[in-house]
């Protein structure tokens, strides 16, 4: 195991025919990468992705795509995470894609999150901030809902320059729907019950999702980043193959009442 990352463990779970969800962000680019010389290699899937950014890559990389509504279920969706609980309960969605990320995995058999080091966290919150998407209309407004609730927020600014940034109004980034996202400051002590939390913001008129995956992971494979951090979509396309950092242990964590063997076994 000590020769293999975790994105050439994530292939292994994937059979002929497979639909795969393809996730969003740095960890989800490098699975991309070995998916596509799979792919490249004779493997026929076909994939799902979470974000235009990815779409974009997958084609790039000739990984054939086809939308979520032209299937029922997902077989396997490999994507990243901001935050790992020890339950596998995540917070995602820093760079955008949380909606769309969710609906994909919300849609599959299997979700397995693939991650650098510096994901783990004793309690979700340690990096301080939860994404949460939400309509276009009166933001201000519902903003000082969430501060009445406890919640600080900001809305996220778009990049100037960043090819997957879009600029709304005032500047605002808007994610691929066309939504801002607000970044709510929170901390471990108010993320202690994150279901409640979740209800609680999911009650708000106005907030379209959060960055909270609860109970949805049950695989996340832990290992070294790749040293290759590129951007742009064609800049990964030219890469055969990530370079990575090799004094990262590969570790695999299950969730509650999961059995990796038998995972791996898939019927």
């Amino acid at each position: 195991m000590a020769s293999t990352t975790q994105f050439e463990l994530a292939l292994e779970l994937i059979r002929p025919g497979d639909v795969i969800g393809l996730g969003t962000g740095r960890a989800a680019q490098a699975f991309l990468v070995e998916l596509a010389r799979k792919v490249q290699e004779g493997l026929e899937i076909r994939g799902v992705a979470t974000s235009q950014r990815t779409e974009a890559l997958a084609r790039t990389l000739g990984i054939p795509l086809i939308e979520l509504d032209e299937v029922e279920t997902v077989d396997l969706t490999v994507d990243g995470a901001d935050e790992i609980a020890p339950n596998l309960d995540l917070i995602k969605g820093l760079g955008g894609a949380l909606i769309r990320e969710k609906m994909v995995a919300a849609a599959s058999r299997r979700f397995v999150v693939v991650a650098g080091p510096g994901k783990e966290f004793d309690r979700l919150g340690g990096r301080g901030v939860l994404p949460v998407e939400v309509v276009p209309f009166a933001v201000e407004h519902l903003r000082r809902r969430l501060l009445k609730m406890g919640f600080d927020s900001r809305p996220r600014m778009a990049k100037v320059g960043a090819e997957w940034f879009r600029r709304g109004l005032e500047g605002l980034f808007l994610t691929d729907n066309g939504n801002p996202l607000l970044e709510v400051a929170v901390t471990p002590d108010q993320l202690a019950n994150p279901h409640e939390v979740q209800r609680q913001l999911h009650d708000l008129p106005g907030v379209v999702g959060t960055g909270l995956f609860l109970g949805m992971a049950q695989v996340a494979l832990i290992g070294p980043n790749p040293v290759d951090s590129q951007e742009s979509s064609a800049e990964i396309a030219r890469v055969p193959s990530p370079d990575f950092a090799n004094n990262y242990p590969l570790r695999i964590l299950t969730a509650p009442g999961v059995d990796w063997d038998q995972f791996r076994a898939r019927p």
